[in-house]
């Protein structure tokens, strides 16, 4: 009986109306992603891909190395190209970029923000131990001091801000989730930088470390209902330099 284009393998399917490169990157993706390649299973051959796809060498080549930047497969010569069995940051940068050319982005920037902090913040919550929290009133006792100098730093401000932050995701224990949030940070920091600039103009510290120090408070708190409010609260100066 024919195979329908359902039951068709991915690696099979007719090229179509796309660039030929694009094709073959998007379909050795989709079957990664469905398990028709699994990590750190062997690619066809190059000679296997050509027949495959109907292609040159060439634009099997270019595919190649587009998925090894993007750090879906790594070349082992001389025993071939594999699916990548571990994760690597660089498999985000192509959605960095993509967020970096959206238009008008700024306000979904933020509500990206905002989700991954709240998320993180909920989550922590279940698990976080006295020695993380420890830590965190570390950072924060770091940020309040930054803040209090004479002749206060904006870099230094923010770089306070930014480790009180990641203290509390990296208290996810969750690799891909401080991956994630490490991009979206790396996206925010020239507007946070402002909101810093704005803070420090309008001699705003007390309110800024106020609602840091709520923020701790309500994760040792568990307070899962609070934290949301919480948070939408200390957002106000990110969304006034937006």
């Amino acid at each position: 009986m024919a195979q329908t284009k359902s039951e068709t393998p991915i690696l099979s399917r007719s090229l179509q109306n796309k660039s030929i490169v694009s094709r073959i990157v998007n379909q050795i993706t989709d079957a990664i992603i469905n398990g028709e390649l699994k990590p750190g299973d062997k690619l066809p051959t190059e000679t296997s891909l050509c027949a495959t796809f109907e292609v040159g060498r060439n634009s099997i080549r270019e595919a190649i190395k587009i998925l090894e930047a993007y750090g879906v497969v790594y070349i082992k010569r001389p025993d071939g190209t594999f699916v990548n069995d571990r994760y690597s940051q660089k498999m985000l940068d192509p959605m960095l970029y993509g967020i970096l050319l959206e238009k008008n982005s700024s306000d979904e920037i933020i509500q990206l923000r905002k989700v991954l902090d709240i998320g993180i913040m909920q989550q922590i919550m279940h698990t976080i131990t006295p020695e993380q929290i420890a830590h965190m009133e570390g950072c924060l006792e770091n940020l309040r001091n930054a803040v209090s100098k004479k002749d206060k730093n904006i870099d230094a401000v923010l770089n306070a801000d930014i480790d009180f932050h990641m203290a509390l995701t990296n208290a996810s224990q969750n690799q891909l989730l401080l991956s994630m949030y490490s991009y979206v940070d790396r996206i925010t920091i020239p507007s946070r930088k402002n909101a810093v600039k704005m803070v420090l103009a309008e001699n705003d510290t007390d309110d800024f470390i106020r609602l840091h120090t709520e923020i701790l408070t309500m994760i040792a708190r568990k307070d899962f209902t609070g934290i949301e409010q919480t948070i939408n609260e200390h957002y106000k100066f990110w969304k006034q330099v937006i």
